[in-house]
């Protein structure tokens, strides 16, 4: 079996997609839409798509199954909803949305109409999550009651130069976007791995002081100045988690972008930017190479010429020896991969979803856990870090 898809947003990110769902065997064929045309043509000459497309519109009117929508942050959630009303499948890029309605109008489309939705969130194929995931399965931990999850990513290492390419003449404005807006690398780690929800959370935020007129209220059109900002969480059945979303940080975000910790009564595992370390009451084991993916392709690579430096890394990496590629598609075995060794495994994950009819790892349910606490920690930032409870859409039906 295979089916047709249409790619909405044909930016940077768009592409290293386009490539797998390519060679994909479970994909015909692929067509791209942008509001800029020259970007969609780019695209569907660089990876030999079917066509393109004149208008998101054009798109839902047309017979292709499936969409992927690769468009802005905050733009997500209506989009999502017109293609699952419009009877197509659902690959999107983070956040779900970004609001609790936008939220939930996803999860009644996607009820009501038994399409298959996925949200493509790089972390739950981190190392570190994969790991955790494995040996919380085994017991390894005891008690998990403590986790952490980092998102860290400083605006001077490519965010500019992506806000700048995204943005046009205005991208001061967009490249405010409130860091809690953007919860699910650091949410999803954490959730990714240990099988539960949250249900209140208080958090705090730090106001901009570069000047620069980004995170500037006056110029925001999220009406934004936290740059930086951290969210304490209590999760269902006991324990809590905490996130970081930092975006002026001294740290190697080049490097790795997101990072994990988690806390059991019996056993921890901490990542950090170049090592990560299994502890437990006997003593600390180094597993860094078992967590640490081989780079697949050049920064210089041609196909990556529209991305800044700073951010190629994140397009570069293989798989890690944690990962289980067994499952892929042996079309993938010598292509290029990213964020961590997640890509492979998120393009497949959607392929298999459509095609076999079940539910993808990320489905609406675990997308709203992964988006809608940082949607509320947001809410709690600007308060004060006032404590608010999280609501919670349940278990994704079996």
């Amino acid at each position: 079996m295979s089916f047709s898809l249409g790619i909405v947003g044909a930016g940077q990110f768009a592409g290293q997609f386009a490539k797998l769902w390519r060679l994909h065997p479970g994909v015909g064929d692929i067509f791209a839409t942008d509001l800029l045309p020259e970007r969609a043509d780019r695209l569907a000459a660089d990876y030999d798509l079917a066509g393109t497309l004149p208008s998101f519109e054009a798109v839902l009117d047309s017979d292709v199954d499936a969409v992927a929508i690769f468009t802005q942050r905050w733009t997500h959630g209506p989009l999502v909803v017109k293609a699952l009303r419009a009877g197509k499948h659902v690959y999107s890029a983070v956040p779900m949305a970004v609001t609790r309605d936008e939220i939930a109008a996803i999860i009644d489309a996607v009820r009501e109409t038994g399409l298959t939705y996925m949200m493509g969130e790089t972390s739950q194929y981190n190392p570190a999550t994969v790991y955790a995931r494995d040996r919380i399965a085994e017991g390894a931990f005891g008690r998990l009651f403590y986790a952490e999850g980092d998102y860290v990513h400083d605006m001077d290492l490519g965010f500019y130069e992506a806000y700048q390419y995204s943005g046009g003449e205005e991208w001061k404005s967009t490249a405010s976007y409130p860091p809690l807006l953007y919860p699910t690398h650091s949410v999803g780690g954490v959730l990714g791995a240990w099988r539960t929800h949250a249900v209140s959370v208080s958090a705090i935020g730090v106001t901009d002081d570069r000047g620069d007129g980004v995170f500037d209220k006056d110029i925001s059109q999220f009406g934004n100045d936290f740059s930086n900002a951290t969210a304490l969480f209590e999760v269902a059945g006991g324990g809590s988690f905490r996130t970081n979303e930092f975006r002026r940080v001294g740290y190697p975000s080049h490097i790795r972008e997101s990072r994990f910790r988690f806390f059991g009564t019996e056993a921890s595992l901490e990542q950090l930017a170049t090592v990560s370390f299994w502890q437990d009451k006997e003593g600390v084991q180094d597993v860094t190479d078992h967590l640490q993916p081989k780079p697949t392709l050049s920064p210089d690579d041609p196909s990556l010429r529209h991305v800044a430096p700073a951010l190629r890394d994140a397009f570069t990496s293989g798989s890690a020896p944690v990962h289980d590629r067994s499952r892929l598609p042996a079309e993938f075995a010598h292509v290029s991969n990213g964020h961590e060794g997640s890509h492979h495994f998120l393009a497949d994950d959607f392929v298999t979803a459509v095609n076999t009819g079940t539910l993808p790892p990320v489905n609406a349910w675990v997308a709203a856990r992964y988006t809608l606490p940082g949607i509320v920690a947001h809410d709690s930032a600007l308060k004060g870090g006032e404590r608010l409870e999280i609501p919670d859409f349940g278990d994704a039906p079996e």
